[in-house]
């Protein structure tokens, strides 16, 4: 069957630290599950997609190994077994994602919006895992490791509160310095822009899921930093404890 275009409420947008929620399945294709609402985060912004279970009222599990978007931003994908019958439209679900494979993505991903205020240039890529992230600068000078981890862990240390919220098309033309990436311009023409605030630190357009303050990242290593290119210089970063 097709897919529908109504959207999935985005729960993740709003309530980053929700592990499960009750949903209906709004329809099925092959292997694909739509669910009327979702606390599971779709790829995007460098940051993987979720993984989880959804189960049924009689205990039947269904593991989620992915999810992505759809045609349109709002269409959220579950990509289950496709071994594995899938649940029927209409049946309730309880949608409960791998909390600790997504923690781990929202500690990785502030972290790394701090980067980007500790360097100062534009940012030409990244990505992000539960191990692990980078984002490639913009710069042609010699970044010094050891004084980069340094001012990074200062300010995770220094507990910064993050909060989402949205801004309209017209405060961030007026902005044009909170968009550091090059390659990627969030998506305008909808009337807001959601952005992620680091209270005195950092403010830009994201769409992803993060920590509610800065110490919850814990301690970082500076893996390497990797020339790329004349003008690009690639910042590996990694958690302090094993995942």
């Amino acid at each position: 069957m097709t897919l529908p275009m109504s959207p999935t409420e985005p729960l993740f947008r709003t309530e980053p630290y929700a592990r499960t929620c009750e949903a209906q399945v709004s329809a099925v294709d092959g292997d694909t599950v739509r669910l009327d609402r979702t606390v599971f985060y779709p790829e995007g912004g460098g940051q993987p997609g979720d993984t989880g279970i959804l189960r049924t009222d009689d205990g039947t599990e269904f593991a989620v190994r992915d999810t992505r978007k759809g045609e349109d931003a709002d269409d959220i994908l579950h990509l289950i077994d496709p071994d594995t019958p899938p649940p029927a439209p209409g049946r309730r679900v309880i949608a409960e994602v791998d909390w600790e494979r997504r923690y781990r993505h929202m500690r990785m991903h502030t972290c790394l919006h701090l980067l980007s205020a500790v360097i100062d240039a534009p940012v030409t890529g990244g990505q992000l895992s539960a191990e692990k992230g980078r984002l490639d600068f913009d710069v042609d000078t010699k970044l010094e490791k050891a004084a980069i981890q340094e001012e990074l862990n200062a300010l995770i240390a220094r507990d910064f509160p993050v909060a989402a919220r949205w801004i309209s098309d017209e405060a961030l033309a007026a902005q044009p310095e909170l968009v550091k990436t090059m390659r990627v311009k969030p998506p305008t023409g909808h009337g807001r822009v959601r952005v992620i605030d680091v209270e005195g630190i950092d403010l830009q357009p994201c769409g992803g899921t993060h920590v509610a303050r800065t110490g919850e990242i814990g301690p970082v290593t500076v893996r390497k930093i990797e020339n790329k290119g004349r003008h690009n210089r690639r910042v590996t970063l990694a958690f302090g404890e094993p995942a």
